[in-house]
């Protein structure tokens, strides 16, 4: 026997949008989460010193794009979060120079580091040719 087209139940597929909703809503939670914790700091952490005059945050979206040098405590030089030595330092700044049609260099040093060292960091700085630096300070 067989049936006909007529008396079957047809099941027309569906697409749930309830669970769809939820899916999306997740993932926009994911991403809002992420991009809040996606702050730009490059550099190591430094106990920064104050200063009255710190620039507020809309002198530092000008950096944005910027080399991060810093200085600790210790005398110890990164660029970026990379150690490397005060000699490495020329050759690190030449290669980001001749890549960067705009080049800018931000310096953090330790409020405890000796100047001597921040010092020698600027001037290497300066010696490539790289006139836009600024110095890194926490407001009062």
């Amino acid at each position: 026997m067989r049936r006909s087209r007529s008396s079957q139940s047809r099941k027309r597929a569906r697409i749930e949008i309830i669970p769809l909703i939820d899916i999306i809503f997740f993932l926009l939670a994911t991403f809002i989460m992420v991009s809040l914790s996606m702050t730009k700091n490059e550099g190591v952490q430094v106990a920064l010193p104050t200063a009255a005059t710190a620039a507020s945050l809309g002198d530092q979206q000008e950096m944005e794009k910027a080399v991060t040098l810093s200085v600790n405590e210790k005398g110890d030089v990164f660029f970026n979060k990379e150690k490397i030595t005060l000699a490495q330092l020329p050759l690190k700044l030449q290669t980001f120079k001749a890549t960067s049609k705009d080049p800018k260099v931000m310096i953090n040093s330790d409020g405890g580091a000796n100047f001597k060292h921040v010092v020698a960091v600027l001037d290497e700085v300066r010696r490539i040719g790289i006139a836009k630096v600024g110095i890194n300070t926490e407001r009062k």
